[in-house]
């Protein structure tokens, strides 16, 4: 086995300048192999994650620390507007890891949405699945909206720019027959929608991550928070046009909530860049599976996070390095 400081592969020089550059003080650092080797090996290893407060940091801060100390790494956990933003990222040279809704990695692969204009990308290769996004439409007790459709003529955060969240919020309003167009759409970070919710400044938020969300459960602390069930004819809509989304549950204790609410699931995918070379691949993926109970604690929904699931993707190929640690893992 070649020894862990010498398992990315070599060229895209440009990138060691964009992780030196975008890499400094968000994420853990370890040891690294002597200044002024020539190619990217695993001193330089970025992860492209998602906004501070939402779960995709939190996890990927967890795995930042675990490869630094595994791999003797120089890592970087890097706050981003999440999945566009970080398939983007990796098709530029800009990351080597990054998490992914099924959806943004479809419509990445098909050119389609926000992809439309930059066009199809080549391999967005997985490194896993790992645990299923929450579909949350996030307002409070006493707001007036109980569906999808009240929506209409209220101010409602749609997510981040080149979010996932707002390729969902997008979609899902679709299904039930709006736009944008019915109501006031603010582009908000999860943080910067709760903040504006508590001073009522926004009325709603579409919030698409595990469970529980650390912005929400702010809200909780001062607020009835109330999450609006996904149901009806719009409901149906999206499980019959999007093989990606799946049934699920919001549970009343999760933020200490009325009522359960019904929603929709999207499986969370840990991506690879396309550069790393079928050894580096397989070693990250061997320090994150053999040793799980440290990605566990990262966060509750990371508990999802198993070998048994880890393989359970549709959307994508799975990297050749990762598939040959689950074979070896009998997987």
């Amino acid at each position: 086995m070649r020894t862990r400081n010498t398992l990315l592969t070599a060229g895209l020089a440009s990138a060691a300048l964009v992780l030196s550059a975008c890499g400094g003080g968000s994420g853990g650092g370890g040891g690294g192999s002597a200044e002024g080797e020539g190619d990217l090996g695993t001193e330089f290893i970025t992860i492209a994650t998602g906004g501070s407060s939402g779960v995709y940091y939190q996890v990927g801060a967890g795995m930042s620390e675990l490869l630094a100390s595994e791999l003797g790494s120089d890592t970087s956990v890097q706050a981003t507007g999440a999945s566009v933003e970080n398939i983007t990222l990796l098709t530029d040279g800009g990351a080597e890891v990054a998490f992914a809704m099924a959806d943004a990695t479809t419509q990445a692969l098909e050119g389609a949405g926000p992809f439309e204009e930059s066009g199809a990308v080549d391999s967005l290769p997985a490194i896993a699945n790992l645990y299923d996004q929450y579909l949350q439409l996030i307002t409070v007790e006493g707001s007036g909206i109980e569906s999808v459709e009240d929506l209409a003529g209220k101010r409602v955060s749609v997510g981040d720019i080149n979010s996932g969240v707002e390729l969902n919020a997008r979609t899902v309003v679709d299904a039930y027959g709006m736009s944008y167009d019915d109501f006031t759409a603010d582009y908000l970070s999860y943080a910067e929608a709760i903040d504006q919710m508590k001073n009522g400044q926004v009325d709603a938020a579409f919030v698409t991550s595990g469970l529980p969300n650390s912005a929400v459960t702010d809200l909780s602390t001062t607020e009835d928070v109330k999450v609006v069930p996904i149901t009806g004819e719009g409901r149906e809509n999206l499980l019959n046009d999007y093989d990606y989304f799946g049934e699920g549950e919001v549970p009343a204790d999760v933020y200490d909530t009325a009522e359960a609410a019904e929603t929709l699931t999207i499986p969370n995918l840990l991506l690879a860049s396309p550069e790393l070379s079928e050894d580096a691949v397989y070693e990250i993926t061997q320090a994150i599976f053999d040793n799980i109970d440290q990605i566990h604690a990262t966060h509750n929904a990371a508990n999802d996070i198993t070998l048994e699931n880890a393989t359970n993707v549709t959307v994508t190929d799975i990297h050749p390095g990762a598939q040959r640690y689950y074979d070896e893992a009998g997987s």
